[in-house]
């Protein structure tokens, strides 16, 4: 009785040392079953929903206007998107994975296929049912990006999610270099929009049956033997008091909310008030594929190259993530900001039709600003998944973080593509954009210094 009373006493002081709990490991799936279930098979996977609806989503934006002469059309109906998705942005996957993408991927469809009808059908009616898509879509992409980042970050080991994310943000980016290679082939001698926006409709549509061949992450197991945590399912009341109940255990997340806000606002001006403002329609796609490719390169760059990298302290790799962003925003902005000075909004306006082509001389040294921008979108994006990644293992907590993070992302969004369209001065958006992607580094500095540790334990993993 005496040594079975010093076994409990034992087991009950290992547990409350989280570093000492024993963690259960399970064997992996063989034959086919181990390729299928293995976890990068299903964040391609998922990379893959994401390179079929987003990845048409951002080549579309990218071009400018959605690819419209008149630029306020496509800048209103992203303001009504990103309000909505502000909203929902912090609704978790209670639906479960595979339902919450499938809703998130049709509105992507519903929202190309806004764009054909006021290309085919230009009018008032038309104009009002992009706002009417955009709404639509703000609310399937709330739910699509919150399943994709709660999974994204909980099917790696904590030695590989900065190659996971890298994986993902990759794919995506594939799919904006495809979608800007087919506007900027359906563009190359004549305009053709209608031929543009009925291929990224076909390739949405696909997008939307993806999510039916992912496996259950309930059944995942990690390559290191460790059992991914079940997704709960909640009320939605339950679903909102998770946020309260995140925010009070792990109040260190409120720091992150400034890059957060900062990580869709840049969009704008590079989009709408550089690309769209200054290129023609084809230029504006060969500088998508660039800016895009150069994604690629930078998600895998920082992800696997810097915040994976095995050889040095995780802290020691947050720091080095946190000064490599840091530079980069004041290299690409200071560059940037020489170009901006050369242009207004009004003088864009009157003299549209003189705008820079790809045979024209000024075109190499300006296509420049567009990948060194991709490059600096990817790094900041991969590295705020990251960081969110380092504050948790649990995919119903990491959900609760990536609401967050879409939401006040969102947030930002809205405001700067409404501030876009009620023709705000260019170089006060490109200055403000500046400003706030500086602020959101200096406000995480302390949360990377204080929360970001050697090793995630158990008390941090869930709600």
């Amino acid at each position: 009785m005496s040594g079975a009373q010093a076994e409990i006493e034992k087991l009950d002081s290992s547990s409350k040392d989280p570093a000492s709990q024993h963690v259960e490991v399970f064997d992996r799936p063989t034959g086919w079953r181990k390729y299928y279930y293995h976890p990068i098979a299903q964040v391609s996977m998922l990379g893959l929903v994401c390179f079929m609806c987003p990845g048409m989503f951002v080549a579309l934006t990218g071009l400018g206007g959605g690819g419209q002469v008149n630029g306020s059309i496509q800048a209103n109906a992203s303001a009504i998107l990103y309000s909505t998705f502000a909203f929902f942005g912090s609704i978790n996957n209670v639906l479960g994975p595979r339902r919450t993408l499938m809703l998130g991927t049709w509105g992507y469809s519903l929202y190309i296929a806004s764009f054909l009808a006021i290309s085919i059908h230009p009018g008032a009616g038309a104009s009002a049912f992009v706002v009417v898509a955009g709404a639509i879509l703000g609310i399937c992409a709330a739910l699509l990006w919150t399943a994709q980042g709660s999974l994204m970050m909980a099917y790696p080991t904590e030695a590989q999610k900065g190659m996971f994310i890298c994986i993902s943000w990759a794919i995506l980016s594939l799919g904006g270099v495809v979608g800007s290679a087919v506007a900027f082939g359906t563009n190359f001698k004549i305009q053709q929009r209608n031929g543009t926006y009925v291929c990224f409709l076909i390739l949405t549509l696909i997008g939307v049956f993806l999510p039916l061949l992912m496996a259950n992450p309930d059944k995942m197991i990690r390559t290191d033997g460790t059992r991914v945590a079940q997704v709960r399912h909640p009320s939605w009341k339950a679903e909102f008091f998770s946020l309260y109940v995140a925010l009070k255990t792990d109040p260190w997340i409120i720091l992150l909310f400034p890059i957060f806000f900062a990580s869709n606002y840049f969009y704008t001006w590079q989009y709408n008030d550089y690309n769209g403002a200054i290129f023609t329609i084809r230029a504006r796609g060969l500088n998508n594929i660039m800016s895009w490719t150069a994604q690629i390169f930078g998600s895998i760059f920082i992800g696997c190259f810097v915040l994976d990298q095995k050889r040095v302290r995780r802290r020691v790799r947050a720091f080095y993530g946190w000064i490599l962003v840091f530079l980069m925003i004041f290299v690409v902005h200071v560059w940037a900001f020489f170009y901006q000075k050369t242009y207004t909004r009004t003088e864009e306006a009157v003299r549209n039709a003189d705008r820079i082509d790809i045979m024209d001389d000024t075109y190499a040294a300006h296509v420049w600003v567009m990948i060194f921008y991709g490059f600096l979108d990817s790094m900041w994006q991969t590295y705020a998944y990251w960081l969110m990644g380092a504050m948790s293992n649990d995919p119903a907590k990491l959900a609760v973080f990536t609401g967050f993070y879409k939401s006040v992302q969102s947030a930002g969004a809205a405001g700067v593509w409404r501030a876009d369209a009620v023709g705000i001065p260019y170089m006060n958006i490109f200055l403000s954009t500046w400003c706030l992607m500086v602020a959101g580094m200096v406000f995480s500095a302390p949360m990377v210094y204080l929360r970001v540790t050697e090793h995630t334990y158990v008390e941090d993993e869930g709600l």
